[in-house]
């Protein structure tokens, strides 16, 4: 005659729902582990750096965009007008870059040796014209006018500027600029009659301005 099992025996349903409390417990420690790991972290805020001001340069503004200087450079050189020079250059590096002074001129109260600065005027074999009120004038020399007359006198074609030029009766700053260029091509006026030269000076014009410039 065979036994019944006892109440500790073997129960089928009661180990499968052991089984489903342990897979249900399992999803739902993945799950709380997942939520962990996917939660949003603070990012650290980094610092603004400082950006320190740039230096103050001590040089004008032409140098310290190109390291160039211009200088103008007029009288007796072989190409009157604008030059540009290195920064540091000196008087006989700008007079150099005007083609050099002409043949017999007296460089003699030129410094060759003193640096340039942008913007400066440098007279070549011509006095300096004075400043207001007898303040010395270009090159820091005082002296007569430019070109070597007294105020009110003869303009010399071969330093005047285009304002010069441009005050002078029936010339107006179209002819005054066509005067300059006719004196840097050819380095320069040697007598008045060369004023025949430049063009939209006619005879009448010429008539006119003769006595009013000089060379």
């Amino acid at each position: 005659m065979s036994r019944l099992p006892g109440p500790g025996a073997f129960d089928p349903g009661r180990r499968g729902v052991r089984a489903l409390a342990v897979v249900a417990l399992a999803v739902v420690l993945g799950a709380g582990l997942w939520a962990w790991r996917s939660r949003p972290h603070p990012e650290p805020v980094r610092p603004v750096s400082t950006i320190a001001a740039p230096e103050p340069s001590s040089a004008g503004p032409a140098e310290a965009a190109n390291g160039q200087l211009v200088v103008a450079v007029a009288g007796k050189v072989r190409r009157p007008g604008l030059v540009r020079v290195p920064a540091g250059s000196r008087v006989a590096d700008a007079v150099e870059a005007a083609g050099g002074a002409l043949p017999g001129v007296d460089v003699a109260l030129l410094n060759p040796a003193r640096k340039v600065t942008d913007g400066e005027l440098i007279l070549v074999g011509v006095a300096a014209p004075p400043g207001p009120a007898g303040q010395p004038g270009a090159n820091g020399a005082a002296g007569p006018a430019v070109g070597g007359a007294a105020p009110g006198g003869p303009v010399n074609l071969n330093t005047a500027t285009l304002a010069q030029l441009d005050a002078l009766p029936g010339v107006g700053p179209v002819l005054a600029q066509r005067i300059l260029t006719h004196r840097e091509q050819h380095g320069g006026f040697r007598s008045v009659a060369d004023l025949r030269q430049v063009e939209g000076i006619g005879d009448a014009r010429y008539e006119q301005l003769k006595d009013l410039v000089t060379v």
